[in-house]
């Protein structure tokens, strides 16, 4: 069943088309600068869409820049394929469920009324998600839908890991506990981990650390997540790329009293100008540009990195604690999958619990794939490609097409 799947963003949408059962996929693509004002930008400003068909790409500009137009887009050059797919269904990547979701869901009028309950705790995320699915109910009346939740994967976190230590009613009213993020990531790699490593999942204690732009870490025992560094919104954690992860929840009455900060400017600071695009003096949040600039001897660049590897190596290490046991540790997402440095530098500080790298195998191991990369009588540490449209793809598939009571209901917690 050739499934769409879609990543509605606040002003893009990434897409792809793939058959869950083969992994082969048929097209893929990116809209960018949707959304208000977009039909009245300058000529070469504007809203477009790129498709991306066997490694070709073709761009193409958008004139209204609204997500009806992108989705007729992507309609018309399904159609246009060689030996058009047949779309049986399309499968959203959703950011926040709360408490409500325990799982993915087909796409219903509750479902969607419970994902605008959600909206407090993902205020620029969950409209973009809900207004795309609306966008796509009509732009492919009939076929099936299915949300996959971010949070999902982190709805087995025990209440110690979950719970802020806060007065409880802001628990049991507003909903303010730790909610996880990459789910979908983590529960993916988890799984082929496993083969790899030539043990069933359901006896295996894991983490796996998924980095990107965005990063996080999760504790997986037995195919359930059972801690995680992200926490109600993604900005808690490890350094990332823009976001700061971390920092003392008094930074925000300090720096309204010493610099005269609202808080929606702090908040702004946090998310879009600090991590490593904060510690590197605004120089990059890419960390390619970061390692070659480090390299070059720019001292800003590598102690934007030096953090970076000191926060994740210990957080890797307080996993250890939700798990009691380690059986692996899985790099991954793009700077987990293929930066030999950072996951040079992180092991490194992991000695003390039986990490220890095999160089040759870490530097060597090509972009892009999957491999061992420690030495000999180490915990393994594992590199494993992520694939998170596939992994929305084979839950769409499993929502569509198996038994009803797999399907999981919406929870009966409060609406957050």
């Amino acid at each position: 069943m050739w499934t769409l799947i879609l990543n509605c963003g606040s002003s893009s949408v990434k897409f792809a088309v793939l058959d869950p059962a083969s992994g082969q996929v048929r097209l893929t693509g990116l809209a960018e600068k949707l959304g208000a004002g977009a039909e009245h930008a300058p000529p070469g400003t504007g809203a477009t869409i790129r498709f991306e068909v066997d490694g070709e790409r073709q761009h193409r500009p958008l004139t209204s820049g609204t997500y009806a137009e992108a989705f007729d887009a992507i309609g018309q050059r399904i159609r246009t394929l060689p030996d058009p797919p047949s779309i049986g269904a399309v499968g959203h990547r959703t950011v926040h469920g709360g408490t409500r979701f325990s799982g993915s869901v087909l796409i219903t009028p509750e479902v969607l009324d419970a994902m605008r309950e959600c909206i407090p705790l993902a205020p620029l995320h969950n409209p973009a998600n809900i207004a795309g699915i609306e966008a796509a109910q009509a732009a492919f009346p009939g076929l099936p839908q299915v949300a996959v939740f971010d949070t999902a994967f982190h709805h087995t976190l025990p209440d110690v890991a979950a719970r802020y230590a806060v007065p409880d009613t802001w628990y049991r009213e507003y909903g303010v506990r730790r909610y996880g993020f990459h789910g979908t990531s983590h529960a993916y790699v988890a799984r082929r981990a496993a083969p790899m490593l030539d043990r069933p999942l359901e006896d295996l204690n894991l983490i796996t650390a998924h980095l990107g732009n965005g990063s996080s870490v999760c504790a997986v025992q037995g195919g359930q997540s059972v801690d995680t560094s992200m926490g109600l919104t993604p900005l808690e954690g490890l350094v990332m790329g823009t976001r700061s992860g971390d920092v003392d929840p008094g930074l925000h009455e300090f720096m309204h009293n010493t610099a005269g900060l609202t808080l929606e400017q702090v908040m702004t600071a946090l998310n879009k100008h600090s991590g490593l695009k904060g510690l590197s003096g605004g120089l990059s949040n890419d960390m390619r540009e970061l390692e070659e600039a480090a390299h070059s001897g720019h001292a800003a660049a590598q102690f934007a990195l030096d953090a970076f590897v000191y926060r994740l190596a210990k957080y890797v290490a307080g996993m250890a604690v939700a798990l009691g046991r380690v059986d692996g540790l899985v790099f991954t997402g793009g700077i987990g999958e293929n930066s030999a440095y950072i996951r040079q530098r992180t092991v490194e500080r992991l000695g003390v619990l039986g990490f220890h790298l095999d160089a040759e195998a870490n530097a060597n191991l090509p972009r892009g794939t999957r491999g061992l990369i420690s030495a000999p009588g180490s915990v393994p540490v594992l590199v494993v490609t992520t694939n998170e449209e596939l992994a929305i793809a084979l839950e769409t598939l499993r929502l569509v097409t198996g038994d009803p009571e797999d399907r999981p209901a919406l929870t009966e917690e409060h609406p957050a």
